[in-house]
C-alpha cells in the first residue's frame, strides 16, 4: 500500500494542473499623439533695401546694411539719399519650441546687369514665442566698377526649421 500511495504522489506531483478549457486574460494598452501647430516664416517687411548708390568708375565696392538698418560702405562707393533699411520676418508655429533660421544670399538683376549679395539674419535660432518670434535681415552687396546704372531687384529666401 505505502507503493501505492508514494506512486499516487508522485504521479500528482509530475502532471501539471490543466487551465480550464476558455480560460483568457485582457490588458489594455496606451496609445499618444501629440499634434503641434506647424512652423511658417511671413515676410513682414518691405525689402533688403542697400538705397541710392553712387559706383566708382574704376573701383569695386560693397554697401551693407546691418541687421538694425544702418547703412556702411567699403572700397570706393559713393552713397546718395535715401534711407536703406533691413528686412523683417515672423517666425509662428507651437509655443515654446525651438527653432533654427538661417537666410540665402542672391542677386540683383536689371535686364542683364546684376549685383549679387549675401544675407545676414539678427540670430539663427530661437523659440517660438506668442504671437511669433521675429528677425530681421541685413546683408552685403557688391557693386562693380562702373555698374551700369537702373533699378536693380532681387529675391532671396529665408528658412526657418523646427528642431
Amino acid at each position: 500500500m505505502k507503493k501505492f500511495v508514494l506512486a499516487a504522489v508522485v504521479a500528482a506531483v509530475a502532471v501539471p494542473a490543466a487551465a480550464a478549457p476558455g480560460d483568457t486574460d485582457t490588458e489594455s494598452g496606451v496609445a499618444r499623439a501629440q499634434i503641434v501647430a506647424p512652423i511658417s516664416v511671413t515676410h513682414t517687411g518691405t525689402a533688403l533695401d542697400f538705397g541710392i548708390i553712387v559706383p566708382d568708375s574704376a573701383s569695386a565696392g560693397s554697401v551693407s546694411v546691418s541687421t538694425a538698418g544702418v547703412r556702411s560702405v567699403s572700397g570706393v562707393v559713393g552713397l546718395s539719399g535715401t534711407t536703406p533699411s533691413a528686412d523683417a520676418f515672423r517666425v509662428d508655429g507651437e509655443v515654446g519650441r525651438s527653432f533654427s533660421f538661417s537666410t540665402t544670399g542672391g542677386s540683383l538683376s536689371n535686364g542683364t546687369d546684376s549685383m549679387s549679395f549675401t544675407t545676414t539674419p539678427s540670430a539663427t535660432s530661437g523659440t517660438i514665442a506668442a504671437g511669433g518670434t521675429s528677425f530681421s535681415v541685413g546683408g552685403t552687396l557688391a557693386v562693380a566698377a562702373a555698374q551700369p546704372a537702373g533699378n536693380y531687384t532681387g529675391s532671396y529666401t529665408a528658412t526657418a526649421t523646427d528642431n
